[in-house]
């Protein structure tokens, strides 16, 4: 059954999802042995000392936990497949790419305005700030203005970004602008919707948890919305070319 499942999903659809398998695995079995495979692949601010260009597109393939990649992978199952047998496999491998660097752009523009709001500076240097901090063991001393934008700053610069979840999300995007009144259904709560307020719901509780700033929560909430704002752009693009039916 699961063979017959997996046939049916297009290519790019499928080898995507081969190649998100495949980066998990690996990841499990060298984080096992000690190597820091996410602190390598998953992206980090670029003036971060933890940066390295090839991230940018290695950082979309990883993912922290199984619940982090099953999710993304059946929307990417969900939605890619049948918005690549709309577009094709170019169109379809284009969008993917772009929705995911886009939401990769968004996410760190914002991150960027938050670091000049807090220091002046789009790209501080952390060890400026370390200068004037005084480290015993496991604490930290020194005034709390600075304090505060050493923690904030390093906290932004050890942080990676990982998942496939803004591409993904620029799939629900495409789907729900080409098939709006779609009725899809929802795993948690079993309940039918409509593409287009799936879509727009989930727009709209990553705005919200962007703005809350949570700082127990670990999701790149603008990354999100990234991944939806570049699709809805790509789509818009793509339909004033008339020389195709989409």
């Amino acid at each position: 059954m699961l063979r017959n499942l997996f046939a049916n999903i297009p290519d790019v659809t499928k080898n995507l999802v081969i190649l998100n398998a495949l980066f998990f695995l690996a990841t499990m079995v060298g984080e096992s042995q000690g190597m820091p495979i996410q602190g390598l692949l998953g992206m980090f601010y670029p003036s971060s000392e933890l940066f390295e260009p090839f991230q940018v597109i290695t950082h979309f393939f990883m993912h922290a936990n199984f619940t982090h990649i099953l999710f993304n992978m059946i929307g990417l199952i969900v939605f890619g497949s049948q918005l690549e047998r709309v577009w094709g496999k170019k169109r379809f491998f284009i969008f993917y790419f772009v929705t995911a660097l886009g939401a990769a752009i968004l996410h760190f523009l914002v991150t960027g305005i938050e670091l000049h709001n807090l220091t002046g500076e789009w790209f501080p240097d952390i060890q400026a700030y370390a200068e004037n901090i005084r480290f015993e063991g496991n604490m930290i001393y020194g005034e709390a203005e600075t304090l505060e934008m050493y923690k904030q700053i390093y906290g932004v610069y050890h942080t990676p970004v990982l998942g496939a979840s803004g591409a993904v999300y620029g799939l629900l995007a495409a789907f729900a602008l080409l098939f709006p009144n779609t009725r899809m259904m929802l795993l948690f709560p079993p309940i039918p919707i409509k593409a287009k307020w799936l879509a727009l719901g989930l727009a709209a509780m990553s705005l919200v948890q962007a703005y809350q700033n949570n700082p127990n929560d670990s999701i790149a909430h603008f990354a999100h919305l990234g991944g939806m704002l570049f699709g809805f752009i790509l789509i818009r693009l793509w339909r004033k070319d008339r020389s195709n039916f989409y």
